[in-house]
């Protein structure tokens, strides 16, 4: 992809993403992800309908009348954006590939987070971390995560991510909101993700595309295996070999469900044929 193809991309991505974010997420990324507490920020006289137990007893000895202590909230906040780069997210059936929507979804984050004056940071993964961005502020930053969404090209082709929470954990010291969006085609995770969700706030978001759920009888079909590269004739006339994948899937889905449950993350299911955004706002609402 050319610089002039990129940036024409970036910019179709941010003017979709950022009214998105301006309009309809700001306020409900504020309302569901709080801050770590309430800081004091000045003291006031006192009016009726305070709470007494805010009044400052120094103050208001000094001055031989009441005066309260006004706090606010600690809102500065840090997400982490965990995407997975994997030759599996390189699928889809309908007008996009996983790949696009998650970084519609990513972007869209990026900019409630901006929009809030909160920090944002990126860890592209496989079966190994391919890229991290630290956490910080500013539209520059937001565009900068946008950029190597559309146009990084990883190393691998696999899945692993418990090793992406590993590292995770390993570089942010303080708590975060992580978002973790991938197929979620992977197992082997639920024993750091626990360790993870005990210290970070973390929602998995599967993106996922129809047609994975079963095989349609199509008679002999040669597939590839996106993340190995086997090639493999397949007789999907059989009605075992259909049942067999079909549980395989409903096993990889329940894994994802229960594991990031059983650990106090949060879940969030998109097809890439239906609306992200009204998924969105519906878990932001259910958590706020």
């Amino acid at each position: 992809m050319d610089t002039k193809e990129l940036l024409k991309k970036v910019r179709k991505i941010e003017i979709k993403t950022r009214r998105l974010s301006d309009h309809i997420f700001g306020g409900e990324y504020h309302s569901t992800f709080k801050g770590r507490g309430m800081t004091f920020s000045e003291v006031r006289q006192y009016q009726f309908g305070d709470d007494v137990r805010s009044i400052d007893w120094n103050v208001t000895a000094r001055y031989n009348e009441p005066f309260v202590k006004v706090f606010e909230e600690e809102r500065e906040l840090t997400m982490m954006l965990m995407v997975d780069v994997s030759g599996s997210e390189l699928f889809g059936t309908t007008n996009q590939f996983k790949k696009e929507i998650i970084t519609e979804i990513s972007a869209t984050l990026a900019f409630s987070a901006l929009q809030n004056n909160d920090k944002a940071g990126l860890i592209l993964f496989s079966d190994q971390v391919e890229l991290f961005i630290p956490p910080k502020k500013g539209k520059s930053h937001v565009l900068r995560i946008i950029r190597e969404l559309l146009e990084f090209k990883p190393k691998s082709n696999k899945t692993d991510i418990a090793e992406a929470l590993k590292f995770m954990t390993s570089v942010m010291k303080k708590k975060a909101i992580v978002f973790v969006l991938s197929d979620f085609i992977s197992d082997h995770y639920e024993r750091t993700l626990k360790i993870t969700g005990n210290k970070h706030d973390v929602t998995g978001i599967r993106v996922y595309d129809h047609r994975e759920e079963e095989i349609p009888n199509l008679g002999m079909v040669q597939v590839k295996d996106a993340e190995t590269g086997a090639i493999k004739l397949i007789n999907t006339q059989s009605k075992s070999v259909r049942a067999a994948y079909g549980a395989y899937h409903r096993e990889r889905v329940d894994y994802f469900k229960d594991s990031f449950t059983k650990s106090g993350c949060g879940v969030l299911d998109c097809r890439v044929d239906e609306s992200y955004v009204k998924k969105l706002l519906g878990y932001f609402k259910r958590r706020g």
